[in-house]
């Protein structure tokens, strides 16, 4: 699907000068697509796009920390992803590996903090090791908190919340009881969401905690997506009216 985003037109300095860095979303969720179909129209290996999205990743992260965006959450590799050809699975996993050694360096000096979400006990063994390694390391990072997504789906995550509940009584169970119990109790909700590709899909992603996250869809292909588009996503974002079901007052109304 065609998405419109004119704001796309303008180059990154004039976006930039567009973000109030005072309103600026708290915690920032991307839906990383478009990788395959970037590869596929370059007639190179689908690897070859996971590959070049680790770029991106790079970008995005490094545009959010200097804006001052203190969450930021991927979805790197899905529940269902392990439906995917075993060739492609080794090698994703392989390139995750890479990431996380590559990056820890930087998420020290940076001040990034490595979390995880998903069933990680589906990762197979090296990487859950230089997981838990890389998140120990960073663990006291302040700058900023980035989450992958892992071996993650979102209705996975409320079926186990549901699991973990330890009540007496179901009829005492309250949508604060199922926040407490996701795999990141300690986030705040995503204010933006982000899917890049131009698919209108949510994709079984933070299916509980996006219920009043603004929703921004770019045509751009993750391995191309950088900064500019951080910026439109966020100025698109601050130009909202966010009212969480309720109703905004008419000018001069009262109580």
């Amino acid at each position: 699907m065609e998405i419109t985003n004119p704001l796309e037109e303008l180059s990154a300095d004039e976006l930039l000068a567009m973000v109030d860095r005072d309103r600026l979303p708290r915690h920032i969720a991307v839906i990383m697509d478009g990788n395959g179909r970037w590869a596929k129209e370059r007639k190179f290996p689908r690897i070859r796009g996971h590959r070049a999205g680790i770029k991106a990743v790079r970008g995005c992260i490094t545009t959010c920390r200097e804006l001052g965006v203190p969450y930021l959450t991927l979805y790197a590799f899905s529940m269902e992803n392990w439906k995917r050809p075993e060739r492609e699975i080794k090698g994703l996993m392989k390139l995750l590996k890479e990431y996380l050694i590559g990056e820890r360096e930087e998420m020290l000096e940076k001040g990034i903090r490595l979390r995880a979400i998903g069933r990680l006990d589906y990762l197979p063994e090296d990487v859950r090791a230089v997981l838990d390694e890389t998140r120990d390391a960073t663990a006291k990072g302040t700058e900023m908190t980035l989450t992958l997504a892992l071996s993650y789906g979102g209705r996975a995550e409320i079926v186990d919340a549901v699991k973990s509940l330890r009540v007496g009584n179901l009829e005492d169970i309250g949508e604060e009881d199922i926040s407490e119990h996701m795999y990141a109790p300690d986030h705040p909700d995503p204010d933006l969401l982000v899917r890049t590709s131009g698919e209108m899909r949510i994709s079984n992603f933070l299916l509980w905690e996006i219920a009043y996250a603004e929703i921004y869809v770019t045509n751009v292909y993750w391995p191309d997506f950088d900064a500019k588009h951080v910026y439109a996503a966020i100025v698109d974002y601050q130009r909202r009216e966010r009212r969480f079901g309720g109703v905004t007052p008419a000018v001069g109304a009262r109580g």
